[in-house]
C-alpha cells in the first residue's frame, strides 16, 4: 500500500527523535533501524535524513558531535602500515627507475 508523502513527512522528525531518545546513533544505524523496524516502509537515503536531522539541529531538538573511532591499538597499526608502504613504495620506485 503506497502512503500518503504528507503523513511520512510530517512524521519523520518525530521518529527520528524517538530514536535518539533511545540512544546517540550515526546516520546510517538511524536509517537502518527505521528501515527494520517499519518492516521496508521507511527506506530513507541519506539526503532526506541529513537535512531533516540539519533541521532538527537548527530548532535546537538534536545536537550533533564527532568523536574519535581509532583506537590507540588502531592508530600503531596504521602507523606500521605507513611504514611498510613507504618502504614498499620506495623499493617499486627504485625499481621503476633504473634506466634500461
Amino acid at each position: 500500500m503506497a502512503i500518503d508523502r504528507s503523513l511520512v513527512s510530517g512524521s519523520m522528525g518525530m521518529m527520528i527523535l524517538r530514536l535518539l531518545a533511545e540512544k546517540d546513533m550515526y546516520g546510517y544505524e538511524m536509517i537502518d533501524t527505521l528501515k527494520k523496524r517499519s518492516e521496508n516502509v521507511f527506506e530513507l537515503k541519506a539526503g532526506t535524513l541529513y537535512p531533516l536531522l540539519h533541521g532538527l539541529e537548527e530548532k535546537q531538538f538534536v545536537t550533533s558531535y564527532e568523536q574519535e573511532v581509532l583506537t590507540g591499538e588502531g592508530k600503531k597499526h596504521l602507523e606500521q602500515k605507513k611504514s611498510e608502504w613507504k618502504e614498499y613504495s620506495k623499493a617499486v620506485s627504485n625499481v621503476l627507475a633504473l634506466e634500461v
